[in-house]
């Protein structure tokens, strides 16, 4: 049975559609693309790429799905329609990234762009065991964490349910360590949201 916060995330995201991309362009200074860099740069042409929350699969399914053999996963029924439209030669799937169940070693990388906020943060650990699992040996994991010490915040956010949730960055690392990872870049990074402020922790990282 799905969580009732992640039931809560899907339902927003079904409701935001158009409304979240419009924000997302008006970010500032957002590091993905660097961080994408990072990790493609260590990939072969090909490798399998597993994105966790991939929302309407644009831009970022779709640039990796350029070079790899991409299947993104998302909470939200809705995202996923718009991400089969517009990235037809990736593979989509309806889950809850916290139930996950794949085959160990399937994927040469898991990305996640800014989805690990919105995950309960005492399902992070199980999660990033899980992560582990479905890597090869020596494949990669990056994704961004949330870094305020946050047990759970549920409300309205662009208009729609929202919930968010994360730990400290000391924490984060301790967690990526723990799931029997090795940090090859791990890095507080701040930009400017339409809504303000905003602060990630951007870790990449080996199994």
């Amino acid at each position: 049975m799905t969580d009732a916060r992640t039931e809560l995330v899907g339902a927003g995201y079904d409701a935001i559609g158009e409304r979240f991309l419009e924000w997302r362009d008006r970010i500032v200074g957002d590091p993905r693309r660097w961080w994408a860099d990072q990790l493609s740069s260590r990939l072969p042409d090909g490798a399998r790429v597993l994105e966790l929350g991939c929302g309407s699969g644009v831009p970022d399914t779709r640039e990796l799905a350029a070079r790899f053999r991409v299947t993104g996963v998302d909470v939200s029924r809705e995202q996923i329609r718009r991400a089969r439209a517009a990235v037809p030669e990736a593979d989509f799937v309806v889950a809850d990234v916290t139930r996950l169940e794949l085959e160990p070693a399937s994927y040469d990388a898991v990305v996640s762009f800014y989805v690990f906020n919105h995950v309960p943060r005492e399902l992070l650990a199980p999660l990033l065991a899980s992560i582990r699992t479905w890597l090869v040996p020596g494949g990669l994991l990056l994704t961004a964490f949330g870094t305020s010490d946050n047990p759970g915040w549920t409300g309205e956010w662009l208009g729609a349910p929202a919930f968010f949730s994360s730990f400290p960055p000391e924490t984060n690392s301790r967690l990526v360590d723990e799931a029997g990872f090795e940090r090859l870049l791990d890095e507080v990074v701040h930009f400017e949201e339409p809504d303000g402020p905003a602060t990630f922790q951007w870790v990449l990282a080996r199994r």
